[in-house]
């Protein structure tokens, strides 16, 4: 293949066309990919301030029966792995799994060392660093953001539970949700995007090839052709293919010098018929 000008032409074209067509494939992807993970994440923050607010009232007033239903009710959300607020100690007070209630999370924990990683707990943090993503027991994919609950003037100077204006940080919430579905939709855009890249592929490099055999290569040919019949001497009285304007120049050429050897052939044989002696 690679001995034919056609394989040395075509084959680093296809391969050079397949090369840009996979890049700007693993571009987009991963742009899209980042896109919708971003979109993930604002989507758990905002789930977080949300249960915030709705709770806040019933933290004020103390009411972990209220607390604890809002918590639930949220918890029961489709794609919604684990809600639970756990207070300064790190004891878990309020949760949608019952075999947490009471016990102490581990400060080393994937979500906790963030803030306990050095002697002093952090107490601000960006809402990229809140965020984790990890894999559950089932082996399921999980973002989870966790939120501190900032002491405000309402909580320190509240008659019912009386926190210190000192205290920032009150506790924390600390929200689970599946990657489940978002993963399901990222494969089903890789999918597609594979099957619309494997369809540009070939639309492209089958164009690409027809174009440069039409356009060049069977004009080469008759080149070839034409060539060899005027090594021969065989070429026609007339040359009837017509061909690209550079090559048609090159086969006009070929036939005018074609003619010029047969006429000079021609002379010198009549000049040696002419000089042969008389018998």
């Amino acid at each position: 293949m690679f001995k034919s000008l056609a394989g040395r032409a075509l084959v680093p074209v296809g391969i050079a066309v397949t090369g840009f067509v996979v890049v700007c494939f693993l571009l987009l992807y991963s742009a899209i990919k980042n896109i919708v993970d971003r979109d993930s994440v604002m989507n758990a923050t905002n789930l977080a301030d949300t249960v915030l607010k709705s709770t806040r009232y019933a933290m004020l007033k103390n009411d972990n029966e209220i607390l604890t239903t809002i918590i639930q009710n949220v918890g029961q959300q489709k794609g919604v792995e684990h809600i639970r607020i756990f207070n300064k100690k790190g004891i878990v007070n309020i949760s949608t799994r019952a075999d947490e209630l009471n016990h102490q999370v581990d400060k080393s924990d994937e979500g906790c060392i963030i803030c306990h990683a050095g002697k002093v707990p952090s107490s601000k943090l960006g809402k990229m660093e809140q965020v984790r993503t990890f894999k559950n027991g089932q082996g399921k994919e999980i973002i989870s953001i966790t939120t501190p609950i900032y002491n405000e003037p309402e909580c320190s100077n509240a008659a019912c539970h009386v926190h210190p204006a000192g205290q920032t940080v009150l506790g924390t919430l600390d929200i689970g949700l599946s990657r489940e579905t978002l993963l399901h939709s990222l494969a089903s855009i890789r999918n597609q995007m594979i099957v619309f890249t494997v369809m540009i592929l070939f639309l492209t490099v089958g164009g690409v090839t027809a174009l440069l055999l039409r356009s060049v290569f069977q004009p080469l040919q008759r080149l070839s052709k034409l060539a060899l019949q005027a090594e021969n001497e065989d070429l026609p009285a007339t040359i009837q293919t017509r061909f690209p304007r550079e090559l048609d120049r090159i086969v006009q050429s070929l036939y005018n010098l074609s003619l010029k050897l047969r006429s000079a052939r021609s002379n010198t044989d009549t000049s040696v018929r002419n000089n042969e002696p008389k018998k």
